[in-house]
């Protein structure tokens, strides 16, 4: 049981994506003592001054619920938090906070943390947009800015979502061949037609990130038979691949059996076609390589590693894992 007199250290965790924000206070031996949940935290979708509001807003929800505490770790890893230049802007908006000497990173390290602790591994999110990490014994780093199509990115939620709109429109108008698309997407948004859709996206009554929404729609579609549906599903686990298998070959690491963690809300759908594909396409590319899919929430791997930052014994972790395990991640279904 986690010692609760007034005083006794503990770890913060907090794991931002584009859908949501976990945060979590957890004694040294594991177990969690508080926790929150909030809004996305993605500085792309609310700017970098609310990510770091929004973030000590869930910290200090937590330390009302824990009493005063010393720290002995804060740990936070965030969507959007891609280049270095953005982990500096972060850091410089949090100067103010009494949290502001914490572990600041990628929300991937907590995704790559929740599927293993091997030194060598690569993890690929699939959630809202799509991005990869990969890590070698000996310190290397591979990483990529996750800016969508201007960094050569396609794939996650938001932009299937773009995608399956795209291919309905062209059904509708003549363009493209017909696509169970084309009723499926105003359905979600409540409207008649594709054109309802376009209209209000192009006023403004729909924002550009609520295309997210239409990713289970991609899925059900292609579940149902439909061409254009599985091809966006066939693209999009091909993307995966592409992202691990190169990531393996920068390491150089195609030659031994390294886990390959995936996570996020579309991999979570547990999709039997992408999963399928995403497996086959790394049998066949990276022969060696061990896929482990993550469907807890990532707040597992942030709480790990800031234990691990404070020096907590292997039964701490356990329990933390024991304790955290359970937590589902925000799926597309």
């Amino acid at each position: 049981m986690t010692d609760v007199t007034p005083g006794a250290p503990i770890v913060v965790a907090v794991d931002g994506g584009g859908s949501k924000t976990d945060a979590v206070a957890l004694g040294l031996d594991g177990t969690v003592v508080a926790a929150v949940r909030g809004a996305t935290s993605s500085p792309h979708l609310i700017g970098m001054a609310a990510t770091a509001a929004l973030v000590d807003e869930l910290i200090e929800r937590l330390l009302v619920e824990t009493g005063p505490r010393p720290l002995a770790s804060v740990n936070i890893y965030l969507s959007g938090l891609d280049l270095p230049a953005e982990v500096a802007e972060f850091r410089a908006g949090i100067a103010g906070y009494a949290w502001a000497d914490a572990v600041v990173d990628n929300d991937l390290f907590a995704l790559l943390r929740a599927g293993t602790s091997e030194p060598d591994a690569v993890a690929v999110v699939c959630g809202t947009g799509i991005n990869c990490v990969g890590v070698r014994a000996d310190g290397a780093v591979v990483r990529y800015p996750s800016l969508g199509m201007t960094s050569g990115d396609w794939g996650g939620g938001w932009h299937l979502g773009e995608q399956a709109l795209w291919h309905a429109a062209r059904a509708v108008d003549g363009r493209g061949p017909a696509t169970r698309l084309a009723s499926m997407i105003p359905a979600v948004f409540g409207l008649t037609g594709i054109p309802d859709v376009i209209e209000a996206l192009h006023f403004g009554r729909i924002a550009s990130s609520e295309l997210a929404r239409l990713a289970p729609s991609v899925l059900a579609a292609s579940r149902a038979g439909d061409p254009v549906a599985q091809g966006l599903v066939d693209r999009q686990a091909e993307e995966v691949v592409l992202f691990a298998v190169t990531t393996l070959r920068r390491l150089a690491l195609l030659d031994r059996p390294v886990p390959v963690v995936l996570g996020g809300g579309v991999i979570g759908s547990r999709d039997e076609r992408l999963l399928n594909a995403v497996r086959n396409g790394l049998a066949d590319r990276a022969p060696l390589a061990r896929v482990t899919v993550v469907t807890a929430a990532p707040i597992l791997g942030a709480a790990l590693l800031a234990l691990e930052a404070a020096g907590a014994a292997p039964e701490a972790l356990d329990a933390a894992a024991s304790s955290l395990q359970d937590r589902q991640a925000v799926v597309v279904q």
